[in-house]
């Protein structure tokens, strides 16, 4: 059984200018020692999803399951979800800076931690917080337990919440964009102790980001998300080689390369959509250079694409695989023909159903 399980998990907002649908239909699972990368732009619901999983939103409406190690977490008795929380599941937060109390040296925030949920001394939790700053590799780490966030660097800063969120070993910890703020050096570092500590202790690991590259060596499956809905899930190969949704392969085009000076990346055009009036059928169909009248029309279920460990959102067929050149050919092609007489706004091109087909 998987240590946690998302099940058509839908999450929204009432407010004054109407309901935010944050997150809609949204299932995965991830097991013990594995690493699940989950990726979209800002807005596509990834944080929301992940706070909803701690049971941080106050307020939301929610409805689906979250089973974690076979306990039901939607609808949880508050005492026994702040018991689960930081002892087994535990959370590293976008920006350290603004998560640590500035007036609160690090090991102070530390062995607060530690106390909240063990009986512990505060010399024994003092020890026990020096071993994890020298296992997240601070140096002088008994020396660091003593200063304060100001006086620590930004990648510093990280580590210490990576100790504090793993110094009660958690079953689970999820790094909610744990390198945005950090130059690529240090986000390299951060990445790679997070896959060494993740092997030392075999915990399940969700990382979240709007960044493929961030996950590519680290992630064993990734979850793209668009607009609060699931857009293709993957083991990490399959999604990176085999990329099926449009909205994947926009962001695979989006990383950065080794291209000659002068090339200019290819972003995604246009922007994320309002999720309280969010787009008709298929969220992404005004911004895909592949939408067809189906894709206005209906929203696409998640659909295998060659095994059912491959699934996408997309009315694409299922073998119109890969990100070369010749592949998007063929989805223009397909698409093209696919389109019933109205015109419809593509990114860089208004296409008339037919004209090629």
């Amino acid at each position: 059984m998987s240590l946690l399980v998302v099940d058509n998990l839908t999450v929204s907002f009432p407010t004054a200018d109407g309901v935010v649908r944050a997150v809609r239909g949204l299932s995965f699972e991830v097991d013990t020692g594995k690493t699940l990368g989950i990726v979209g732009e800002s807005g596509s619901g990834k944080s929301v999803s992940a706070l909803t999983i701690m049971g941080l939103n106050p307020g939301a409406d929610t409805s689906g399951s979250i089973r974690f190690d076979g306990r039901e977490l939607l609808g949880m008795d508050p005492e026994a979800l702040r018991a689960l929380r930081g002892s087994e599941i535990a959370m590293i937060f976008q920006d350290p800076l603004s998560s640590l109390h500035p007036q609160y040296r690090v090991g102070w925030q530390i062995i607060e931690a530690i106390q909240a949920h063990r009986k512990m001394s505060t010399a024994a939790a003092r020890e026990l917080a020096v071993e994890t700053l020298r296992l997240v590799r601070i140096p002088q780490p008994d020396r660091r337990i003593d200063a304060y966030p100001h006086e620590l660097s930004g990648g510093m800063r990280q580590r210490v919440m990576i100790a504090m969120a793993l110094v009660l070993e958690p079953k689970l910890l999820i790094a909610d964009e744990p390198t945005t703020a950090l130059d690529a050096t240090v986000q390299a570092q951060i990445l790679e102790l997070l896959g060494d500590i993740q092997r030392q202790v075999s915990t399940a690991l969700v990382v979240i980001t709007h960044d493929l590259g961030v996950i590519a060596s680290m992630a064993n499956d990734v979850l793209v998300m668009y607009a609060g809905r699931p857009a293709e899930s993957a083991a990490s190969r399959d999604l990176f080689y085999r990329t099926h949704h449009p909205y994947t392969r926009g962001l695979l085009r989006s990383i950065p390369s080794a291209v000659p000076a002068g090339s200019r990346l290819e972003p995604i055009v246009g922007q994320p959509p309002s999720l309280i009036r969010p787009p008709s059928g298929c969220a992404f169909h005004p911004r895909c250079p592949f939408a067809m009248s189906a894709c206005v029309d209906e929203a696409p279920p998640m659909t295998a694409i060659g095994s059912p460990a491959h699934t996408s959102a997309c009315w694409l067929p299922s073998d119109l695989v890969g990100n070369g050149a010749d592949v998007d050919e063929r989805r223009l092609r397909y698409a093209e023909s696919r389109r019933d007489g109205r015109t419809l706004s593509l990114p860089g091109v208004t296409a008339l159903a037919g004209a090629h087909g």
